[in-house]
Parts: C-alpha cells; sequence; structure tokens
C-alpha cells in the first residue's frame, strides 16, 4: 500500500483542531491543489490540469458511509494513483506525475477474504496490464482491457489459494473528466448528472434478471434453479448450481464452478464541463431503494453527509438485513464553487443528460461543443464474458525488448512456442483467429476453456 497522500495527512494533522475553512495544500502551477472540509469530514482532491491537458482537471470531493451485519464489505479510496510512465514532450521536472482516483465497492458472501484479497491486489493486477509509454488519450484507451485481464488475474490468483469466499467489484477510475467502470455482481455505479437524469454505469449479474447471463451459464455446463424444499417446492431467487450463488459472475468462489466468471462488464464515458455525481454501493443499498430514489434522497447534501443519507435511508426502508456501503463522489468543475447537486425543476427533466456514442473523426471542437450543452459521452461499453473478445487483437501481444510473448492476463514472459493465442479454439468467437494474439500461458488457457464450458472446472488438460 501507498504512504497517505499529503490530503491525508493534514486530515489527520487537523483532527483535533477547530475551524471549517478550507486549507489550501499546493499553489503552484500545473501542481495538484488539495484542499479538505473539515465541517462535514468530506475530502476535496483538486486537480488544476491533466499533464497533456488543454481542459482543466475537476475537483473531486467524496465520502463513504457503512454499516455492517455480516463484516463482508469492503471499499477502496484511492485519489493520488500515479498513471504509469507516459510518453510526453518535453515535460519540466517540477511537474508532478500524472494521477487518477480510483473508488471500489466489494461485496464479499462465504466469508471476507476474496473481497480483502481483491482490495489488496486488483488495482495493481489492473496497472501491470497496461503497456508503458503511452500518451494519456491511448492509456484511457487501453484501460477497458487491462481492467478485464486485472480481474480474470485477481480471480485466477486467489482461487489457487483453495479459499472458497467470492466477491462482488465495483471498480472505478476517475482520471480527469473521464469515468471507467468495472463490475462484476450485484454492487452498483450511478451517475446523477447535472440536470437530474440517473443513468447506470453498471449491470447487475444476477440470475433472477439477467436472461443473457441465464443462458450463458446454461450453455456453459451450470443449471440454474430456485432452492428445493421438502415437498418439491421451489423458493427463493435462481441461483447456478453446484454452489447455490445468485451471481453469474464475481471474484472467487471457487467451490461454484468456473461458468462463474470474473470477467466484468465495462463502461467508459467522458463528462461534460457541468460534472456530477457518482454513487456507488453494495446491494444493502440497492435492495432497499432504486437508482432514482438514492440519487433523489441526496441531493444537495455534500458528500460524506450524502453517503450517510443514503445508507440511513436504505435501513429505514429495509432495516440492516445485509451489510451496506455507500461512496459518493461528487465530479466538480474547477473555476465553481463547490456546489451540491440541487433537485431538477420540472421544465428540465427532460433536457438532461444524453448518452452518445464517440465518432471516430469526432474533433476536439464537436467534444467541446457537447460538453458545453451537457451531453456525457458514451466512449466504451462491453459486457462479453468471452475472454478473445474482450482481450483485442494482436496488439496486446506484442513482443518485449527481450524478444518474448507476455501473458495478457498474469503478464507472465512466454517464449514464442509456449504462448496460446486467446482466439485458437473460441467456437463462441465470430472472429477466431488462432495465429493471431494476444496470447495466454497454458493455465490462463485452461481457465479460459473452463470459462467457456469446453472442459470441466477444476480439471487440468495434459
Amino acid at each position: 500500500m501507498s504512504s497517505p497522500s499529503p490530503l491525508e495527512a493534514a486530515y489527520h494533522r487537523r483532527q483535533g483542531g477547530g475551524g471549517s475553512r478550507l486549507v489550501p495544500l499546493a499553489a503552484l502551477i500545473k501542481e495538484e491543489a488539495r484542499t479538505e472540509r473539515r465541517g462535514s469530514g468530506s475530502r476535496i482532491c483538486a486537480r488544476e490540469e491533466d499533464a497533456e491537458g488543454r481542459r482543466r482537471r475537476p475537483l473531486l470531493r467524496y465520502g463513504c458511509a457503512a454499516q455492517s451485519k455480516k463484516g463482508e464489505d469492503f471499499f477502496l479510496l484511492r485519489t493520488d494513483c500515479a498513471r504509469p510512465s507516459t510518453s510526453s514532450t518535453s515535460s519540466s521536472d517540477l511537474s508532478p506525475p500524472p494521477t487518477f482516483a480510483v473508488f471500489a465497492v466489494l461485496d464479499g458472501h462465504n466469508g471476507n477474504a476474496a473481497a480483502i484479497y481483491t482490495r489488496d491486489n486488483l488495482l495493481n493486477h489492473v496497472l501491470g496490464a497496461m503497456p508503458r509509454g503511452l500518451s494519456r488519450e491511448e492509456w484511457l484507451h487501453a484501460l477497458p482491457r487491462a481492467l478485464v485481464a486485472g480481474f480474470v488475474k485477481t480471480d485466477k490468483e486467489f482461487q489457487s489459494k483453495g479459499q472458497t469466499s467470492g466477491t462482488t467489484a465495483t471498480f472505478v477510475i476517475i482520471d480527469g473528466w473521464t469515468i471507467t467502470v468495472a463490475s462484476v455482481g450485484d454492487s452498483r455505479c450511478i451517475l446523477d448528472a447535472q440536470g437530474g437524469t440517473v443513468s447506470l454505469l453498471t449491470v447487475d449479474h444476477r440470475l433472477e434478471e439477467n436472461v443473457e447471463e441465464r443462458e450463458r451459464v446454461t450453455a456453459s455446463g451450470g443449471e440454474v434453479g430456485r432452492l428445493s424444499v421438502v415437498g418439491g417446492a421451489e423458493i427463493g431467487p435462481l441461483r447456478c448450481w453446484p454452489g447455490g450463488l445468485c451471481l453469474s459472475r464475481s471474484i472467487g468462489d471457487i467451490d461454484v464452478g468456473e461458468f462463474i466468471v470474473p470477467v466484468p462488464y465495462v463502461k467508459q464515458v467522458k463528462l461534460s464541463n457541468a460534472g456530477g455525481r457518482l454513487i456507488i454501493a453494495s446491494d444493502g443499498i440497492w435492495d432497499a431503494m432504486s437508482s432514482e430514489a438514492a440519487a433523489k434522497c441526496c441531493r444537495g447534501l455534500p458528500a460524506e453527509l450524502a453517503a450517510k443519507q443514503v445508507v440511513k435511508e436504505a435501513l429505514r426502508t429495509r432495516g440492516l438485513k445485509d451489510d451496506t456501503t455507500c461512496i459518493i463522489v461528487d465530479i466538480i468543475p474547477p473555476d465553481q464553487m463547490i456546489q451540491h447537486p440541487s433537485p431538477p425543476k420540472k421544465m428540465f427533466k427532460m433536457k438532461s443528460i444524453i448518452f452518445r456514442k464517440k465518432a471516430k473523426d469526432s474533433s476536439d471542437k464537436l467534444t467541446k461543443q457537447l460538453s458545453a450543452v451537457g451531453i456525457v459521452e458514451e466512449l466504451f461499453e462491453e459486457g462479453s464474458a468471452m475472454l478473445s473478445e474482450r482481450l483485442g487483437n494482436a496488439s496486446s501481444g506484442q513482443r518485449t525488448s527481450s524478444s518474448v510473448f507476455t501473458c495478457a492476463i498474469c503478464q507472465v514472459d512466454l517464449e514464442p512456442s509456449e504462448g496460446i493465442s486467446v482466439h485458437a479454439g473460441s467456437i463462441f468467437s465470430s472472429s477466431s483467429k488462432p495465429w493471431e494474439g494476444p496470447f495466454l500461458c497454458s493455465d490462463c488457457r485452461d481457465k479460459k476453456d473452463a470459462m467457456e464450458g469446453k472442459r470441466p472446472s477444476g480439471v487440468k488438460v495434459l
């Protein structure tokens, strides 16, 4: 784990002191400014400008609240993650390295081991899958693929420990105005944009509600049904057998079967200059209230109080029946006073957020025009569970400087004769090209085959 950021250190130093004013921690041009408001306990991370950017980076203000029943919910809050070395033109030695923020909610089941392991290792595995020497735009473009590799590697390494715990994971990376969300399970991330429209940035992987996932699980060898009791009656939600898990995707769960996959749904969007609010929470929140209700109940409140209000409302509605965790992240324009989203006026309900696919030939001018009128740009969305579709083409299997290949998942070096194309034998893929990369080591290829139902889970192919 990295050492505390200057913001966190200053926050702890001031715990015994009074005052609720903003305290500047840095004021140099192009250096990160961080401020902290003592009154509500909220944190503020202010960024002036990205390394390559012409558009000033937003302020991030966040808060977290939780109530524990089983002790299986965990979360991650990191606002000063260093982006791997990027290519840049004559940057000053005094300029701070480019940074991004990470927020995650991990809802464990059958124990907390998988949630703890994922919290401590997933970020490093994602960064390990990222190529070096990329510009910021290239880094953002490569991020969805690296998230897939990081999730699968985390699952593979945790399962190797032989523990039967599992966890959901909703993992949010904020780099400037760009938000990238990867998720497995039913912890959810929503965006409450200026204007009051609430948008889902995740997909719930519950067998009860997701028809496509039910079909995938059964096609891969799993059985889906309800719990049978004496007399033949069926009760409860749809579950996957063996194991009885209600989810179709998770990290861990070695005892359930590898058709319960760790391949995340990934969505990447770019906010307008108006900013917005993210609500990231475990199912203890979403089983008690809708996305719209969660957003509405905390509008007008600062981030820390908003998180507490969402948890309070969930407990009031349903009681403490499960671990309940909520993270609020406010993404605020840097040239505005800190404002909290207010309830939308009725006349503006039809003029809110619009998701728009990014055209390949879109210009910076068009992007600025879209941002000016409050449009949120959708940059990427993919939910396939097939690694051959998620890990891309041969560009992710490039040779390293030592003339060896690298496994696209676990990042181990491979001799050319050892690498197995992710496309080889992909009967589910519409573009099977076994001669192209990316390439997998034999262990990762075995895992891929098990996830796709090509061999029984846990059987080693010789």
